[in-house]
């Protein structure tokens, strides 16, 4: 074999190589999920995953969306009171309440709040306000912002948010 077709064989091998490189890493890119899969997906929201599955809502938010969902932590479900827990797990319209009372139609990035009001899915309102980069939510802080979805964006925070009782 002569030093050309050594050549050109070595450079036939290193493009099949870097080709190789090049779809796999395309191969395991995630695609875009819905906001019920982003939830799901995330460790510090196992505890919303399961009542949202529960309550059926699970099914909604891989719906067309947009959805901006204001989502407590593990944490924050650990901080409300066993007792509201059972009450919860034993009401399904009660805990739909809740959980919608989390939750806005449209697509809402942390860069886009300002200081006002928005009506929720469940058809209260909530007050969103912004001081530099910290974003609230009623009492609660955003801790993680952004976590973007094929249909929507999840924004972590650190309380459950309690609706006004309707009369």
């Amino acid at each position: 074999m002569s030093i050309a077709q050594m050549l050109v064989q070595s450079r036939r091998f290193v493009l099949t190589a870097a080709l190789v490189v090049a779809v796999s890493g395309c191969a395991t890119m995630s695609a875009p999920v819905s906001v019920s899969e982003t939830v799901a997906k995330h460790p510090s929201l196992s505890t919303l995953s399961g009542l949202l599955t529960s309550s059926g809502l699970s099914e909604t938010l891989k719906g067309a969306g947009p959805f901006t969902v204001f989502a407590p932590s593990n944490d924050a479900f650990k901080a409300v009171p066993a007792k509201t827990m059972e009450a919860l797990a034993k009401d399904p319209a009660a805990l739909k309440n809740v959980l919608t009372y989390h939750a806005v139609a449209g697509l809402s990035l942390s860069k886009d709040v300002k200081n006002s009001k928005v009506k929720t899915v469940n058809g209260a309102t909530i007050e969103l306000a912004k001081a530099g980069e910290i974003v609230t939510v009623e009492s609660a802080m955003v801790t993680q912002a952004d976590v973007l979805a094929s249909n929507g964006v999840v924004h972590i925070i650190d309380a459950v948010l309690i609706p006004p009782v309707k009369k």
